[in-house]
Formats: structure tokens, C-alpha cells, sequence
């Protein structure tokens, strides 16, 4: 299986504070990749120098969508959410006045949209029923298709995450990097989202990287673990293992 993302020694800097110092990650095609770590470990920090947030002060991002390895390093992020990689963010930040629908047709773009080409409904009412059936379609398969008439507001934490990665899919991101997909939610909605994401990564040609608190709802879903902490990572491998490693236990638990 081949690696759509690849970071090497990749470090960035705050002053005299190494926030992500000399990483090495490489995250499998259609899996979902887990980013541990106590608060402060660079986890967050780590994902905008590679969507380009923040420029790397050294080290390489290697990005392979379709075949093609791309070395994404300091890209600006309109240029690395074109090339396919697209983040959320810890806060869900949708158009909260717009429809869940309204929110996904508005990712999924249209040649409708624009003013020259608007007024001629003959050339874009065809593109603009598919658009909506695509919309439907994700909606469905992230479990909001009862809720595409609702304002944002109106939903829940966990829906609110939903959307975004509902959003994310409307795009036709390869790889998407959830921050705290499941903060905020209750423990039982926590599980029905990391299964959603798995079925994702199974099903469609999507890739996960998702960073997470909740490590005791996130581990038996991933596939692969990495666990960051002071800018570096200490222990990475299959869930069990990085779970019975002495250094994770000590991050997490003391000595």
C-alpha cells in the first residue's frame, strides 16, 4: 500500500521553542493515520506546516494524490487544499446561516455561481442537479441526510463535525486532516463518528489523519498510531503496541 503523505525531519520554530522538531511520518493510502499526544506535544502544529498554515523552518512534505509524489513544502494552503489535502479544524467552521445542503453545495462549487454565466440557466441547470444529487450522496454517507434542510446552528457538536467532513468529502480531498473530530461530543455519538470515518477510508479513495484526545474512543479504529510529545515522536506502530509502550504509558500516566 502506498503512502500518500510523507514528512521528513520536518521542524518548525517559535523563538527558542521547537514546536515540530525533526518529524518523520508517512501516512498509508486509505487508512486512518492517528496523531496522539499529550497538550502542547506539536500535534496541531504539526498539520499546518504540512497544509502550509505555517511555514516549516526545515524538513520536507511529500504529498501523493493520484500516482504523482509532490513535494508540498511551504505551499500556500489554497494551493495544498487544491492538490487534494484539506484540514478542519478543532472549532467546526461552517456557513452557520446556510442549510447543511446549502453548506455542502457551496464546497462542491458550480459554474452556476458565477455572474456572467448565471443568467444563461441553460448551460449549468443540468450540472446544478447533479451537484445536489452528490450532495445528497454525502450527506447520506456521513449520516446527515435527515438534517439537509436544518441551518448549521441548529446541530449538534457532532453533527457540526460531520458536516465539515462532509464538506471535506464535497471538495474531493484524497487525504483530510481532522483536528478533535469527536470534541465536545458525548462519549456515545464519539463512537458512531470514528465509525463513519472508517467506513469512509474503506469504502471511498479517501485517507484520514486525525489528531485526538480522546485516545480510549480513537484507538481501536485506527490503523496505524503516532504519538508526539515536546515537538517529536516517541512511539509509533499498531494500536496495541503504542497503547503497552512504557513511553506512552509514562506520557499519559507518569511514571
Amino acid at each position: 500500500m502506498s503512502h500518500i503523505l510523507e514528512t521528513l525531519n520536518l521542524v518548525k520554530r517559535f523563538g527558542g521553542l521547537v514546536a515540530v522538531n525533526g518529524v518523520c511520518i508517512r501516512v498509508k493510502r486509505n487508512s486512518l493515520t492517528l496523531l496522539i499526544g499529550p497538550n502542547g506535544a506539536g500535534k496541531t502544529t504539526f498539520v499546518n506546516v504540512c497544509t502550509g498554515v505555517l511555514r516549516p523552518d526545515g524538513g520536507k512534505v511529500f504529498f501523493n494524490p493520484s500516482g504523482r509524489r509532490l513535494d508540498i513544502t511551504g505551499w500556500p494552503p489554497h494551493r495544498v487544499y487544491r492538490s487534494g489535502f484539506v484540514r478542519t479544524f478543532q472549532i467546526p467552521q461552517p456557513f452557520l446561516a446556510l442549510t447543511v445542503l446549502e453548506n455542502v453545495l457551496v464546497a462542491l462549487g458550480g459554474r452556476g455561481e458565477g455572474p456572467i454565466v448565471a443568467p444563461l440557466r441553460h448551460l449549468w441547470t443540468g450540472e446544478e442537479e447533479e451537484r445536489v444529487r452528490r450532495a445528497f450522496e454525502i450527506l447520506r454517507r456521513v449520516g446527515l441526510e435527515d438534517h439537509w434542510d436544518w441551518e448549521a446552528y441548529r446541530l449538534g457538536a457532532g453533527q457540526l463535525k460531520m458536516l465539515e467532513v462532509a464538506r471535506a468529502l464535497a471538495t474531493g480531498a484524497k487525504l483530510i486532516a481532522l483536528d478533535e473530530p469527536v470534541g465536545g461530543t458525548d462519549p456515545a455519538y464519539a463512537h458512531e463518528i470514528f465509525k463513519q470515518i472508517r467506513g469512509l477510508a474503506k469504502s471511498l479513495d479517501v485517507t484520514f489523519l486525525v489528531i485526538e484526545h480522546r485516545i480510549d474512543i480513537a484507538l481501536p479504529f485506527a490503523d496505524y498510531v503516532y504519538v508526539m510529545d515536546r515537538g517529536s515522536v516517541i512511539s509509533e506502530g499498531t494500536p496495541d503496541a503504542v497503547a503497552s509502550d512504557p513511553k506512552v504509558i509514562k506520557v499519559y500516566i507518569g511514571e
